[in-house]
């Protein structure tokens, strides 16, 4: 794709890295194949393709962007499926990040969504302020009907029955290895899972120090900085990784570290990315440290290998693959490898690279297409008539399991059952 950028745009490192991104772009459109907007609305400003010819046009010509534009790169999911179909290599990912980068400085929303994304930003990244806010959506869901704006029903649905208390699990400590020690292993602890589902990080733990890791949460740790990054709210986002980075590189100083393991794909594609996202800033060599430190739960425990698999039941799994792991991380084949490696039957569904439509914050932002992505998702999954689901992102889980009665785990929790550990809470019951 030719470009036309000026050399004061491009001293702009942002815009320098949009440029190399457009010039790659062949205009082949392969993308269009696996977008899941471009699937479900039909629109060709709702593929990648279309998005990149607006995002071009927005960019060069250094104009605030209408609402039509701002419509399309929103309704984008930020799936990547695009990235893994591109035979040209076009990093999407960093493109649109820099676009809604973009658009948060110099577009006005109008005041009811400018409420709501800086609602969004104030209280999901706070375990503390989430479980309130969860409490108080689980109240008003009987008078849902109430309400008129489908955004906020949203937030009222995606309350638990059940919220758990805050796990002592999550507090700053160190779990001694059982046996010799293997490694030493930062564990980010999360935000909303924190919130959402106690029971991940604790069988992530279990699992750990069973095959001899010493697991350390960091003094310091908090949110990714996804949930902002997203929005292109990035001084925002910026901060909360920078207090990561730091409190990492402390433990890096300190006794040292092995991995950062993380349990919620969505926060792996990030903290993987802080190589990119500080290499303009003092903290560059910090980043790009932790970044080279990141690894998916189901990386280090393939690392390992599992220790005498065979104690849970021999269930039919589907497999549902984040977004955030298969596309974000290029991780597709190992999480199935190790369910079947601890005696799990595993099954995967049809159209397994589409998104659910959970993406974070857009089942918040957009129910309509989350909604439809998840009624595709929950059919292909279902048509499996698996036991269980498994997944590696706490955002997919429940956006599936608010639509099916098949209960879903993360597959931490049943690697951590099939060696030894305690059954999962969600199959409490038999099945």
């Amino acid at each position: 794709m030719q470009t036309n950028f000026t050399p004061q745009q491009l001293a702009d490192p942002g815009t320098a890295r949009a440029n190399e991104i457009l010039r790659s772009c062949v205009h082949c459109g392969f993308c269009t194949a696996t977008c899941p907007t471009y699937k479900v609305l039909g629109d060709e400003l709702d593929s990648p393709r279309g998005r990149i010819y607006l995002i071009k046009d927005m960019l060069e010509n250094g104009k605030v962007p209408d609402a039509k534009t701002v419509g399309h790169i929103d309704r984008c999911l930020s799936c990547l499926s695009c990235m893994t179909t591109c035979p040209s290599g076009v990093h999407y990912m960093h493109l649109v990040d820099h676009a809604r980068e973009y658009i948060e400085k110099t577009y006005r929303r109008p005041p009811g969504e400018r409420a709501l994304r800086w609602l969004l930003a104030r209280i999901l990244p706070y375990p503390g302020r989430f479980r309130l806010a969860l409490m108080g959506a689980k109240l008003a869901r009987p008078f849902r009907r109430l309400v008129p704006d489908a955004r906020l029903r949203a937030m009222l649905d995606m309350a638990p029955r059940d919220i758990p208390p805050p796990s002592l699990n999550d507090r700053p400590q160190v779990f001694a290895a059982e046996g010799p020690r293997r490694k030493r292993v930062a564990l980010l602890v999360g935000c909303a899972q924190r919130a959402l589902n106690t029971d991940i990080n604790d069988a992530t733990i279990r699992l750990l120090r069973r095959h001899g890791c010493e697991v350390v949460i960091p003094r310091g740790l908090g949110c990714c900085g996804a949930l902002t990054h997203h929005m292109g709210k990035t001084d925002e986002s910026h901060a909360s990784a920078a207090a990561n980075i730091r409190a990492l590189m402390a433990e890096v100083a300190g006794e040292g570290l092995d991995a950062v393991v993380i349990n919620t794909s969505g926060c792996g594609t990030t903290v993987k990315d802080y190589g990119h996202m500080f290499e303009n800033d003092p903290l560059a060599a910090d980043a790009a440290r932790v970044a080279g430190l990141a690894k998916d739960i189901t990386e280090v425990m393939a690392d390992l290998g599992l220790r005498e698999p065979g104690h849970a039941e021999p269930l039919r799994v589907g497999y549902h693959a984040a977004c955030s792991l298969q596309h974000g991380q290029q991780i597709r084949a190992t999480p199935k490898e190790l369910l079947a490696a601890a005696g799990f039957t595993v099954l995967e569904p049809k159209d397994a690279h589409i998104c659910c439509g959970s993406a974070g914050t857009y089942n918040l932002m957009q129910p309509a297409i989350s909604a439809e992505l998840k009624r595709r998702k929950v059919e292909t999954l279902e048509a499996l008539t698996p036991q269980v689901i498994s997944a590696g992102n706490i955002g997919c889980m429940m956006q599936i399991g608010s639509g099916t009665g098949v209960p879903v785990v993360h597959t931490a929790e049943l690697l951590d059952w099939a060696t030894g550990g305690p059954r999962p809470r969600a199959l409490a019951h038999p099945v």
